[in-house]
């Protein structure tokens, strides 16, 4: 039996984290999305609770014996966005 998706499609997505963060609407939150699915996902995510929103051009450090599979990213210059980012 194959695995079911936990949301049926990027709208969807998008409409259910914008809800989790609602909380921080008040903290002038900036969104930061990686391109490659995360854009239009974000930018649905940033509407809700009006955040800044921003897109990091990142490429992925893939395993030599799998290149689907990524442990890291490398991008140019200092690609934070805002001076201070808490996670």
């Amino acid at each position: 039996m194959a695995d079911q998706p936990i949301f049926r499609d990027g709208g969807e997505a998008g409409k259910r984290l914008s809800k989790a963060l609602e909380k921080y609407r008040t903290e002038e939150p900036l969104l930061i999305a990686i391109p490659g699915g995360g854009t239009g996902i974000g930018n649905r995510v940033a509407k809700h609770p009006e955040a800044d929103f921003s897109v990091l051009i990142a490429g992925k450090l893939p395993f030599p014996d799998n290149p689907e599979a990524g442990f890291g990213a490398i991008a140019e210059g200092d690609s934070r966005g805002r001076e201070h980012l808490h996670f």
